[in-house]
């Protein structure tokens, strides 16, 4: 069924998106389409997608429950079955219309669903359009363990229509920022400088953004579409970041944080162990610092916190051979990959961290 290159899926947007997905409908004639929402998605975005859809075929909502907490095998065995009772067959298409939850679970489901039927991404999130969305990730987590579930493979598009934007409370645009960051530290000084003044910007200013930020990991996964070498850079901030989001998502006491905030969190820390093991400028460090803990505020971590943080990262997808793989930076748009960090220069990251 699909009609752009198998290498990397296109990445369409606004009227020109709906116009390329129309004509897709067109030519490709799937048996019947499935829209997978969440409840927030269901209420703030679906009208308004499927106005714009200019089709006859049968058109079904699937919906699941919103948040990280229901990115998992139960809610994918319940799409599942519900496909199978709507009597999908393998020329189905889904369209998955929603947050990362949505984009990583219906890519995940409807690529196993009678071994593979097609889907296409229209994100609803800032998140969602700047990563995942973008790039063929799919799948759910394992217990509190991040995305252990899944495979890569594209989606026949992605659509962004930044309009969505408008439906999203202030904390998920927040969200979705920490990934445009990470995206200019890892990428260059000038696009970093760039980002660093979206706080001050408006929806329509978000756009150029981000379209860079998308072409900047398009780029990437082209190069490396498996994450062999060179995607794992956009990891950074990740490997702590993802832990700390899994202990907070499972201990009652904590505030569970936003995957961005958590990556916040992370990219302050590995900014720290950047500058211990790879002579990463500390006036930079500092700045990084600053500027992120304005925008999102600051955790605390108790020792115990911070031993439980230390062993979820053993788990982390990088990981070989029993090692735990961080990507670090030696400047700005100059990161290395595949580097083990000693425990106590994790534990001095935390101490700067909640110190500075």
């Amino acid at each position: 069924m699909n009609d752009f290159p198998a290498s990397l899926n296109p990445v369409l947007y606004t009227e020109k998106g709906y116009d390329k997905l129309n004509a897709f409908l067109k030519k490709n004639d799937p048996s019947k389409i499935f829209v997978l929402v969440d409840s927030n998605t269901h209420s703030n975005c679906l009208s308004q997608f499927l106005q714009k859809l200019e089709t006859s075929i049968t058109t079904e909502v699937i919906e699941i429950e919103s948040g990280e907490e229901f990115k998992n095998l139960q809610t994918c065995e319940g799409v599942w079955n519900v496909l199978s009772e709507l009597e999908a067959d393998r020329k189905s298409l889904m369209i998955n219309l929603g947050g990362g939850v949505v984009t990583d679970l219906g890519g995940f489901v409807a690529s196993t669903f009678k071994r593979g039927i097609s889907f296409i991404n229209v994100p609803t999130s800032l998140l969602a359009m700047v990563d995942a969305s973008v790039g063929g990730k799919t799948g759910v987590d394992l217990g509190n363990l991040k995305n252990q579930i899944g495979i890569i493979i594209q989606p026949e598009m992605v659509l962004i229509d930044s309009s969505f934007l408008g439906t999203l409370p202030a904390n998920e645009m927040r969200s979705g920022l920490a990934e445009i960051l990470k995206h200019g530290l890892i990428a260059s000084e000038e696009y970093w400088r760039k980002v660093t003044n979206l706080a001050d910007l408006d929806l329509s200013d978000l756009d150029d953004i981000i379209k860079e930020s998308v072409d900047i990991k398009a780029r990437i996964v082209k190069k490396d579409p498996k994450e062999k070498n060179i995607r794992k850079t956009l990891n950074y901030g990740h490997t702590l970041g993802h832990a700390i989001e899994s202990y907070c998502l499972t201990h009652p006491d904590r505030n569970k944080l936003l995957h961005g905030e958590a990556i916040a969190a992370g990219m302050i820390l590995e900014t720290f162990i950047s500058h211990k093991l790879q002579d990463f400028p500390e006036n930079k460090l500092q700045q990084i610092n600053g500027l992120i803990k304005d925008m999102y505020g600051k955790e605390s971590f108790s020792a115990d916190d911070i031993s439980e943080i230390k062993n979820l990262m053993k788990f982390d997808k990088k990981n070989e051979r029993g090692n735990i793989n961080f990507v670090l930076l030696k400047d700005i748009g100059a990161p290395v990959v595949d580097i083990t960090v000693p425990d106590t220069v994790i534990d001095k990251a935390f101490e700067f961290y909640l110190n500075n």
